[in-house]
């Protein structure tokens, strides 16, 4: 899975947001069930199974309408969940000192993927501590991220 682009997230945040919602982020691509568009809702309350039905039923509508995904998908509306999506840098800033995975675009340093503590974030460079060396990732270059999963 991969961010969705900018004209789905252009039709899709206005709806969760009037809907009273925060949009985390979206993504879209091959999952167990074939090609999804996963969209990540929140609110300061947390998600309950009602929420996630409402957002869907309403983005279900519009993007129906809108017509700006061409083939056939599933449509997933979820929490953010114990692996936290980070899709902007105001998410990476708000987890730094956490465990994060993150996998490029492009490669760095020769590599694509990193799992290590989020140690700094600015002008939209993630640094990440990998077996003690410290990776600068472009937020804007990110395939993916999550904060590695942990039960209180």
């Amino acid at each position: 899975m991969q961010r969705a682009s900018a004209p789905v997230v252009q039709v899709i945040e206005p709806v969760v947001t009037g809907l009273g919602y925060e949009l985390v982020g979206a993504e879209f691509g091959q999952a167990e069930n074939g090609t999804t568009l996963r969209v990540y809702i929140d609110k300061p309350e947390g998600i309950v199974m009602e929420d996630c039905a409402a957002v869907s039923r309403q983005l279900n509508a519009v993007l129906d309408v809108e017509d700006t995904i061409k083939s056939a998908y599933l449509l997933e509306v979820s929490s953010p969940g114990v692996d936290r999506p980070l899709f902007t840098e105001a998410h990476f800033a708000e987890q730094i000192g956490e465990e994060v995975r993150v996998r490029m675009a492009d490669g760095v340093n020769g590599r694509r993927n990193f799992k290590g503590e989020l140690i700094a974030v600015k002008d939209g460079i993630a640094t990440v501590e990998v077996d003690g060396i410290d990776y600068d990732l472009p937020v804007v270059d990110v395939e993916q991220a999550h904060v590695k999963g942990r039960l209180p």
